[in-house]
């Protein structure tokens, strides 16, 4: 099992409609490290849900619906994307805030590498964030 984080902007595409859409593909990432995190997702993994810009926390929990495939919206290249599936809100949101004031956060690659919208997380990431957020699996 793998833990992972992904950033969209929530004027783009949001955590509501994301649940409302019952899943979708996580298309348009043309960064190599981002591209390589997708690649090496595997079905049943969880996924951290982060609202980027605006909003900046983690606001829901998701799942790996389908591993990578060609992502069809790339014109060039070998890019790929995932399936990705809503699991619940968390009952409190994480901000960015907390995760830079928190010990065991503060080492996330969303701290030390903002621009990147894929990323990993260990399981003790992945335990505090659920812990800070009040929420199960």
């Amino acid at each position: 099992m793998q833990y992972w984080l992904v950033k969209q902007e929530p004027e783009s595409y949001s955590w509501a409609t994301f649940v409302k859409d019952g899943g979708t593909a996580w298309t348009g990432v043309r960064n190599f490290q981002a591209r390589n995190n997708l690649r090496a997702m595997k079905k049943g993994d969880w996924v951290f849900y982060y609202h980027s810009v605006s909003e900046k926390q983690i606001v829901g929990l998701a799942r790996v619906a389908r591993e990578a495939y060609p992502d069809p919206t790339a014109k060039e290249g070998e890019w790929s994307c995932v399936d990705l599936a809503p699991v619940k809100p968390l009952k409190k949101p994480v901000t960015l805030d907390s995760i830079k004031s928190d010990k065991i956060l503060k080492t996330l690659p969303l701290v030390r590498q903002t621009r990147l919208s894929v990323t990993s997380l260990t399981q003790e990431h992945f335990r505090r964030v659920l812990e800070m957020a009040e929420t199960k699996p």
